[in-house]
């Protein structure tokens, strides 16, 4: 938690004392503050998935003056807090952000500040994806290869990675079938202008011609088994993710296609800032830490409790 002046803050979580609840963006590991707290700060965006994928419907409120909301390029409606302290002391959180193009969110924000509070996914020099539009042309040009053969099955987070892929197929004139759940939720990114073509697997489970498939992780397994058994016919499995390029994810293929940055996109949006100190947040936040000062920043984990004034 921070606290600018009299004002504490939680970040991505649910902390008893806290006077606001800042929600970066809705993926299931960042909501917590939406079932009970009274005072939500998040985008419009970020409400309307939180209502839909989990059935919570945040009790937003509007920014104070000293702060406002930067997009953060990770997801629809993701978003940075900026804060100023009484001393006039710049403050910028990130959540999960992106400093690439993703299809199917805003471009990412960046703001001058003095002190800047960093997720810490990725959170060493292990973590380079490389081109990610030479990846993405691989990954269409491996489902072509395979369409004649079989049907394909992509693993994904149902909010986020899952309409990215869409996205992605769609450029390719792919039109995937997807989950109920993966179809529900893109529904509000179409709402909110997101051109995405697909459709359901309901409508398709008859269809005799080969197809692209793409369902939430939890099902992934079971679905694409009772697929090749009902189809008789390949069914080929893959999955894109920056966590591809250290982990075998136990499919056919994987593609290192991510919506967060990497290492190497930290450390230009750190200097882009030009933060004079980084506090590192998240699970990782000491290992990102340690080698953010090898590259020879002032940088620690966030503190369970720090004052900004």
């Amino acid at each position: 938690m921070i606290q600018i002046g009299e004002t504490r803050i939680s970040l991505d979580r649910r902390e008893a004392g806290a006077d606001l609840d800042f929600i970066s963006h809705a993926h299931s590991d960042h909501v917590a503050a939406a079932k009970n707290s009274s005072a939500v700060v998040s985008s419009d965006q970020t409400g309307q998935l939180v209502e839909c994928a989990y059935g919570l419907k945040p009790n937003r409120v509007g920014l104070p003056e000293n702060m406002r909301l930067l997009d953060a390029g990770h997801m629809l409606g993701s978003k940075q807090l900026y804060i100023e302290s009484p001393s006039g002391r710049r403050i910028i959180y990130t959540g999960d952000f992106n400093l690439g193009f993703n299809k199917t969110a805003r471009p990412i924000e960046v703001s001058g500040c003095d002190i800047l509070i960093m997720d810490s996914t990725y959170y060493g020099p292990e973590f380079n994806f490389g081109d990610k539009p030479s990846a993405e042309m691989k990954m269409v040009e491996w489902i072509k290869g395979r369409l004649e053969r079989g049907s394909i099955i992509f693993s994904a987070y149902k909010m986020g990675k899952a309409q990215e892929l869409i996205s992605i197929f769609n450029d390719a004139d792919i039109a995937p079938i997807v989950s109920d759940k993966v179809g529900s939720i893109s529904k509000v990114y179409q709402y909110n202008g997101v051109n995405l073509k697909y459709s359901a697997i309901a409508e398709n489970m008859e269809n005799e011609s080969n197809f692209v498939g793409i369902t939430e992780n939890r099902n992934f397994s079971a679905f694409s088994s009772v697929l090749a058994r009902l189809r008789g016919i390949p069914v080929y499995t893959a999955m894109a993710s920056g966590f591809a390029k250290i982990w075998k994810m136990g499919t056919d293929m994987q593609f290192v296609v991510s919506d967060h940055a990497d290492f190497a996109q930290s450390l230009q949006y750190i200097k882009s800032t030009g933060a004079r100190q980084v506090y590192t947040y998240g699970q990782s936040s000491r290992l990102f830490a340690d080698n953010l000062c090898k590259e020879g920043y002032s940088a620690e984990p966030l503190p369970e409790e720090i004052r900004f004034d």
